[in-house]
Order: C-alpha cells, then sequence, then structure tokens
C-alpha cells in the first residue's frame, strides 16, 4: 500500500470513528470519571483511570462503527449522515466490519488487566453496545438504551477500584440514564423529520409537542438524583457548587431548543460536554483537602 493511499485510509476510518467529532468520547467519559472518583474517594487508582479513558475512546468508536453498519441502508437518506464513509461507500462493509472487532478487542484486552468482576462485567457492556444500534427500529426509547451502554462504565469503574458494587452505583447509572436521555433527545429533534420519514423511532418523535417540557422534566429529576448521590456520598458545597453551574447548563440548553430549530437543539446537545464537565469539576476539587475542609 502506498502512501497516500494510506493516508486516505486512515482517514476515512478516522471519520468512521467519528474522531473528529469528540463530543460522544467526552459524554462518555464524564460519568466514568464520576464514577472512579466516587469509588476512590478522590483518589482512584492512576492504571485504572487510564485503562477507563482508554477504554472510553475504543468502545465508542467501535460503537460509532457498529452503528454505521447497522444504518448503512439509513444513512444514505438523511441529510447529516449520507456523507459518512460507509454510507457514501468510501468504506466497505468488510473494512468497517474489520475495524470494529479490531477496537472492541483491543478494549477488552485492557479489560483483562482489571480484576475479575469487572471482566465480568464488561461482557454485559459488550452486549448492549452492539444491540444499541437496532434499537431505534425496535421501541421508541433507544435513547434509554444508550443510556444504559454509555452508563454500564460507571459498574464497571466501581468494580475496578472496590471490587464491589454498593447501591449508590445504581443511583449514579440511573443518573446517567436520565443525562443520556435528555441530550440524546436534543440530538434527536435535529433529525426528527428525516427519521419520520425512514421509519426510525425516538424519544424526539415519541415526545412531540412536549418534547421540551419532558426535557425539562427529566433536567430536574437528573440535578436532584446528582444532590442525593452527593448527600449519600458526604460531598461539601463545592460539589454542590458543580450541581449548581450544570443547573444554569441545563436552563441555557433550554434557551436553546425553544424554537426546536436544528442548530439549536445540536448546540443544545453539544452543551452537555459543559454539563459533564462542571459536574466532574465539582467532584474533583471537592475531594481535595481544602474542598473537603
Amino acid at each position: 500500500m502506498n502512501i497516500d493511499r494510506f493516508d486516505n485510509r486512515l482517514r476515512e476510518y478516522t471519520l468512521l470513528m467519528r474522531l473528529d467529532r469528540p463530543i460522544g468520547i467526552y459524554l462518555l467519559l464524564w460519568p466514568t470519571l464520576w464514577a472512579l472518583w466516587l469509588a476512590g474517594h478522590g483518589q482512584p487508582p492512576q492504571e485504572v483511570v487510564l485503562v477507563f479513558v482508554l477504554g472510553v475512546v475504543l468502545m465508542r468508536s467501535a460503537g460509532c462503527v457498529m452503528n454505521d453498519i447497522v444504518d448503512r441502508d439509513f444513512d444514505p437518506q438523511v441529510a447529516r449522515t449520507r456523507d459518512r464513509p460507509l454510507a457514501a461507500k468510501r468504506v466497505t462493509l468488510g473494512e468497517a466490519v474489520s475495524l470494529a472487532t479490531i477496537l472492541a478487542l483491543l478494549a477488552f484486552l485492557l479489560v483483562l488487566t482489571q480484576n475479575a468482576l469487572t471482566v465480568q462485567l464488561s461482557f454485559i457492556g459488550l452486549a448492549l453496545a452492539v444491540t444499541y444500534p437496532f434499537m431505534k427500529r425496535l421501541h421508541a426509547l433507544p435513547q434509554v438504551h444508550l443510556g444504559a451502554a454509555f452508563g454500564w462504565a460507571i459498574p464497571m469503574a466501581y468494580a475496578a477500584v472496590n471490587n464491589t458494587l454498593p447501591p449508590i452505583v445504581w443511583l449514579l447509572f440511573l443518573a446517567n440514564i436520565l443525562w443520556s436521555v435528555i441530550y440524546d433527545t436534543q440530538y434527536a429533534m435535529v433529525d426528527r423529520e428525516d427519521d419520520r420519514k425512514i421509519g426510525v423511532k425516538s424519544t424526539a418523535i415519541l415526545f412531540g409537542e412536549r418534547d421540551k417540557q419532558i426535557i425539562g422534566y427529566l433536567q430536574l429529576a437528573l440535578l436532584v438524583l446528582l444532590a442525593l448521590i452527593g448527600l449519600l456520598s458526604g460531598r461539601g458545597a463545592i460539589y454542590y457548587g458543580g450541581v449548581g453551574v450544570a443547573s444554569g447548563l441545563a436552563l441555557y440548553q433550554q434557551y436553546l431548543i425553544r424554537n426546536r430549530q436544528p442548530e439549536g437543539c445540536f448546540q443544545a446537545f453539544l452543551n452537555n460536554n459543559a454539563f459533564g464537565l462542571a459536574i466532574f469539576c465539582g467532584l474533583l476539587v471537592d475531594f481535595l483537602p481544602a474542598g473537603a475542609a
């Protein structure tokens, strides 16, 4: 393979993995870091953090490829996705399957460096990731399945740090599902009309004219749950300051989607990166000696 062809394939594979659009990495990374810091009481083992950060990048990339494989007949019919490498036939189905397999295997090799409980939980995580792309054809709540797939790193993180799954794990897991429904509904609002035409289901279609109102209720429930997690884990004022900043960002997202314009809905979706960062910064600083005092 000559250099030009190698560069071309590398560029197409990068686009197929959406590495040019890292928002999905961030949305998977923040709850993983929340869990690691809570499980490690502010001092998770560095090697575990490294494994999970790399795993986030690999599994999100693999998930994007698997999603495009499943949606290869739908993506050409949607304006936002028709230029993706597989939809535009710049990458073959065989290449995509090989790439997804390699990425998933690399992620599994990382998991094998952890304890037995974490390895066992990884099989559930893989099943959630593999089945997610099919959900938009089966029911109207694929965003809930996405939340479970993205959030499965939470019990895995607790297992890796403590080799146990305390009840707070499932509160954090539920919080992530609520958050995923929020931001992926905002994302689905961008494609709502195209999805209706091709028969793809989503919460944006299910919620209909009550979409903004339901997103608002979900945001309120998420913030209450995050505050409860802070209470149960003994967090201090700085953590709640992070929750306060996140509350302001939730209100800003409501402003962005007020007219249901695709650009505003997409900007609201992107704004969730700042939401996740605000919660993590609150946790990070709150666990420092000055913050804990």
